[in-house]
């Protein structure tokens, strides 16, 4: 569930404590293009007031029409479709021929409320949560969901999942892990940052990010990182990295990174390499970590860091040249141009 989808959830819950009627609507398929993955939410007001979206605005628009015409006003939940044919997906600006299902669910009175507040308050416990919603009943119920569970609807029952999906481990507590801590929380990631350093540790003042005083390498070990979890070591302190680091690669963590310039990244290599990491093991490390952005600044470096993490939680190679180990060798004055490099 992304940041969006939680701001989603509390001006719902918001609304339902004001006395309004609130539409919840969900993406629950798309073909083609969509400006929107499926499980994304948009919560709408019974006077037409938007939170979150589903499209570029022009669904939106014909969900505030049918709102204040009858969802509103109903008692049970309704699948909505939208380009389908070619003229319909002009009308309502879907990209490309793409055509997207909704199921739009309406909420009113203290069992709605009591319902989306027990919701709101597992997810900020850090839970993952499946909501099974029966549409004919329009009666939702809430469970624990299994860790790979996705999205699905056949119809009947919808089950959508909520709460933090992917976890990040960042190690260090200075102005960089700041930074990153508030961009991964803005990208959906549940943030634990740990620095067993007073001096750092007791700074920080961050409420929705969890901060631990362990060692690095144990809290390692103590999250049991799987493949949705991702460790930023940052600490430029050995002691504290490259235990860490060793026990995350050999871990299904489909992000493993540590900052420091290139000379300090081969040095931690060749430490690491002591501890009968395998090549195919060290090859999984970002370092340095983050993409060639010219980046000098701590937001920048935050900046550059949240990107390669982005493309590797999507699944997205990126191309080489923006390494930022190789972007500076290619900028070093005498070195081939990367077209030159190909033909060399």
């Amino acid at each position: 569930m992304d940041s969006i989808d939680v701001t989603v959830l509390h001006h719902a819950v918001d609304w339902l404590k004001a006395g309004r009627r609130v539409a919840l609507v969900t993406v629950t398929r798309t073909w083609g293009s969509s400006p929107r993955p499926v499980g994304a939410w948009l919560a709408m007001r019974d006077d037409g007031v938007v939170s979150g979206s589903v499209s570029g605005g022009c669904i939106e628009d014909d969900l505030m029409e049918r709102a204040r015409a009858q969802i509103l006003t109903g008692e049970r939940p309704e699948v909505a479709t939208y380009g389908v044919s070619a003229e319909e997906a002009r009308r309502f600006g879907l990209p490309c021929g793409g055509t997207m299902q909704l199921v739009i669910e309406p909420l009113a009175g203290d069992a709605s409320l009591t319902a989306m507040i027990e919701l709101r308050d597992q997810i900020a416990d850090g839970n993952l949560i499946a909501r099974e919603l029966d549409l004919a009943s329009g009666r939702a119920r809430l469970r624990h969901a299994l860790p790979d569970e996705q999205l699905r609807f056949d119809g009947k029952t919808l089950v959508s999942v909520h709460g933090p999906r992917y976890r990040l481990l960042i190690i260090g507590a200075g102005d960089l892990s700041r930074f990153l801590a508030v961009m991964a929380s803005g990208l959906g990631y549940q943030v634990t940052v740990c620095d067993p350093r007073e001096e750092y540790a007791d700074a920080w003042s961050m409420p929705v990010v969890r901060i631990v005083r362990t060692m690095p390498d144990d809290t390692v070990l103590d999250m049991r990182l799987d493949g949705h979890s991702a460790v930023v070591a940052l600490t430029h302190d050995p002691k504290l990295d490259d235990l860490a680091l060793i026990d995350a690669l050999q871990t299904d963590a489909f992000y493993v990174a540590a900052i420091g310039s290139r000379r300090n990244s081969d040095a931690r290599r060749e430490r690491l390499r002591l501890f009968d990491l395998n090549d195919a093991q060290l090859a999984r490390l970002h370092g340095p970590a983050g993409i060639y952005i010219g980046s000098r600044t701590p937001p920048e470096i935050a900046v550059s860091i949240a990107a390669e993490m982005t493309a590797a939680r999507n699944g997205v190679r990126l191309p080489h040249s923006l390494e930022v180990a190789q972007a500076k060798r290619e900028l070093e004055p005498g070195a081939l141009c990367p077209v030159l490099a190909e033909a060399h």
